[in-house]
């Protein structure tokens, strides 16, 4: 239902709507469908070689999964599209984008032909107002939505939509937009984050690529932070992280793949239960720790 029909449903003028926010309107009518609260995810997507390997994190992707009731739908933020001005796809038919290079043919090979729902991202273009958000027709599913939502979904048959990073905003500003997605949860939307907590390329280990739960000091300390303020509901410092110290400027040179983590955290409210998995660092300067929220 899109906000004209909401509108007619409910008899307002367009001088009353003018007065309250979208969020409030749902509040108006108890005949509007509605659904136990989704739980949102943050989900550390880490190597795209994810998607056709069978390992520990895909393991933990899996066992998520079954947490989850099914969805109606998924709006994703991911790390790898970053825009200036927030835009949503709209698309019937995203394509599986393949945003990498230098891996096997075999990744290249997979598609993900998930629908997506031209409706949803109308309605998160009126939610989020009044930010302008821009109804993308061109993007589609990047490697940041698909490589991990396949383990999750491996049918493809959950309507997905992407909302992109504004490089404009702050980090506050980026959680409080995300705050207005909350209506979405008790509709049957599951919202997803996809990035990494820790996520500095440039100073991976690769001669240690394959030991398990290995981090550099600064990491460690850094997950440890991380994780310790994410389970105790300190919200401040995960939003303040560039001021936290050097072990947090190392683990996140560039804000792009930490920023969905806020996203999702933005959505935590006082009675959802929290679980961090896959909850491990990976070459030295990479953690793939993920949380469940709800």
């Amino acid at each position: 239902m899109n906000r004209s029909s909401f509108i007619k449903l409910l008899g307002l003028s367009s001088l009353s709507m003018s007065m309250i926010s979208f969020n409030d309107l749902f509040s108006f009518s108890k005949s509007l469908p509605t659904t136990e609260k989704m739980p949102v995810l943050f989900i550390g997507h880490g190597n795209p070689m994810n998607a056709i390997e069978e390992n520990s994190f895909v393991q933990g992707f899996r066992e998520t999964a079954r947490k989850l009731p099914k969805p109606t739908a998924i709006v994703c933020i991911s790390a790898h599209w970053e825009t200036k001005g927030t835009q949503v796809t709209a698309m019937q038919s995203p394509q599986t984008i393949h945003d990498f290079g230098g891996f096997p043919q075999a990744l290249f090979d997979v598609q993900y032909p998930a629908p997506g729902s031209p409706e949803l991202a109308k309605t998160v273009k009126e939610i989020l107002e009044p930010t302008n958000v821009t109804l993308d027709q061109n993007w589609g599913l990047d490697h940041g939505t698909w490589t991990t939502l396949i383990h999750f979904f491996p049918k493809a048959d959950v309507p997905i939509i992407q909302l992109s990073l504004d490089y404009m905003l702050s980090p506050q500003q980026h959680y409080d937009l995300a705050k207005k997605l909350q209506i979405l949860r008790s509709k049957g939307v599951l919202i997803v984050g996809s990035g990494n907590i820790v996520h500095n390329l440039g100073l991976v280990d690769f001669r240690n690529i394959n030991k398990e739960n290995y981090g550099y000091d600064w990491a460690i300390e850094a997950r440890e932070l991380t994780s310790k303020w994410i389970l105790d509901g300190n919200h401040i410092p995960l939003i303040d992280f560039k001021n936290q110290g050097k072990a947090l400027n190392l683990a996140v040179p560039t804000p792009e793949h930490y920023l969905p983590l806020l996203y999702i955290l933005s959505l935590q409210e006082k009675t959802d239960k929290l679980e961090l998995f896959n909850d491990k660092l990976v070459a030295g300067s990479l953690s793939m720790t993920s949380l469940i929220i709800g």
